[in-house]
């Protein structure tokens, strides 16, 4: 989507639609489809809501009509994780890491799930004006403050877990996280006014020193709670944390313009480095390393660092007065639209939680299809008892017990009309109807 964003080249799309659209899950279309339990965690199903709402904010081309919109998907996600449900009461409030109770790290509530709730509330705010949203990332906010996974100098740690009540806080420091709050905050900084705008000001600013003498001290971004000189001790996910970073910073310098010169220069010195790292062997010879601070290839070669590579030179083009938008237009795209600056994408205040969704078990009022059909049974019942009414009154529907022959029957004939007499009509019909051993 950036891609088409800053180029306006097209080619792309169609897939990326079809590949949004798929992994909706249906019918509450909050990407959490049938088959999420496996392994699904907050952060998972967030990660498609802030793409959603990247599409909304470009002006990615909409979806057909019958189908979810951007802006609809994104509602979705964030009102599935609001649901009391997610944000139970342990340590004070915050979403867990994962979804499912059996999942490993459910009893884990760490930064990214809450950041990214936190991101995705500031930015339907943002477009939609809802102060609604605007006051879960504030609790958010507040939240991690409470339990100790961000301080007020700007560091943001991990994570903690639920058994000791959060206050086994993990201080490990990665950059997506970060990140993610210090775009939030840009968001919540362009939505709001007055003193409160002051507030996320100063909030961007503290985020914003910290990540970058934390992250960038060396001059190309290291991910230094897992990445040293010798050893990598970054997991998969890990390997594409210094892509979203550089990301997320680009568009806060739309956002907040205070904070384009020493993000621009950090940025530019990063992918300069980032660059280098692709010489590896494949890919004629441009096959990106991980580390960006060796000047060359360190034969580390991965979907995360080449994610990375790309997202660190396309977000260069934020700063790019000459580059081309989706729109055809030259120069810097600007702050991501909004519902009253040209973003057309729909919503719906709904998305997500149910109401207006077809439920196949909810009872419905009847039409005239239904009486009419109800009608037919009715009488083809009705006349099926009768029909066995009328046999057994003529005695041609009695049946032989036993496998008996009629000279043995004959004796046992008196004593049974006589026990017969004493039933009732209506209890007839129902015994040789089969109903009670139908109903128990």
């Amino acid at each position: 989507m950036d891609y088409w964003h800053y180029t306006g080249d097209s080619s792309y799309n169609e897939l990326i639609t079809s590949s949004m659209l798929f992994h909706t899950g249906p019918p509450l279309n909050a990407y959490m489809p049938e088959n999420y339990t496996i392994s699904m965690g907050n952060d998972d199903q967030g990660f498609w809501g802030l793409s959603a709402m990247l599409a909304a904010e470009i002006g990615f081309p909409d979806p057909p009509a019958d189908k979810p919109q951007w802006l609809q998907l994104a509602q979705a996600v964030f009102h599935t994780q609001a649901d009391p449900g997610r944000h139970d009461d342990v340590c004070g409030g915050g979403l867990r890491w994962q979804i499912p109770m059996a999942n490993i790290g459910y009893d884990y509530k760490n930064s990214i799930s809450n950041g990214i709730f936190f991101n995705l509330g500031a930015r339907l705010a943002r477009y939609t004006g809802n102060e609604t949203y605007a006051h879960h990332a504030r609790k958010t906010w507040d939240w991690m403050m409470a339990v100790g996974l961000m301080t007020e100098d700007g560091n943001v740690y991990d994570g903690a877990h639920t058994g000791v009540n959060c206050t086994d806080v993990f201080k490990a420091q990665f950059s997506y996280n970060a990140a993610i709050f210090l775009q939030g905050a840009a968001f919540m900084y362009s939505f709001t006014k007055g003193p409160e705008q002051v507030l996320w000001k100063n909030r961007v600013q503290a985020l914003l020193d910290r990540t970058i003498a934390f992250f960038f001290h060396a001059g190309p971004m290291i991910e230094l709670s897992c990445e040293t000189p010798t050893v990598i001790l970054c997991k998969t996910d890990m390997l594409s944390f210094k892509g979203y970073t550089h990301r997320w910073l680009a568009t806060t310098t739309q956002l907040a313009p205070f904070t384009r010169d020493a993000i621009e220069k950090a940025l530019r010195n990063s992918t300069a480095a980032a660059v280098d790292s692709c010489r590896g062997p494949l890919h004629d010879g441009r096959a990106c390393g991980f580390r960006w601070t060796t000047g060359g290839y360190d034969g580390l070669t991965g979907a995360g660092q080449e994610m990375s590579v790309l997202a660190a030179l396309s977000s260069l083009l934020v700063f790019n007065e000459n580059a081309s938008g989706g729109d055809g237009k030259a120069g810097n795209k600007g702050a991501p639209l909004t519902g009253e600056t040209g973003g057309t994408s729909k919503g719906n205040p709904h998305a997500g939680t149910g109401k207006g969704v077809v439920d196949p078990t909810e009872l419905r009022e009847l039409t005239k299809g239904d009486k009419v059909g109800a009608w037919i049974l009715t009488a083809f019942t009705l006349g099926t008892l009768g029909a066995a009414f009328v046999l057994m009154a003529s005695g041609s529907f009695e049946k032989l017990e036993g496998g008996a022959t009629p000279a043995t029957a004959a004796a046992g004939e008196k004593k049974k009309k006589e026990k017969k007499e004493k039933l009732s009509i209506w209890y007839k019909i129902a015994r040789e109807s089969n109903f009670f051993r139908h109903q128990g």
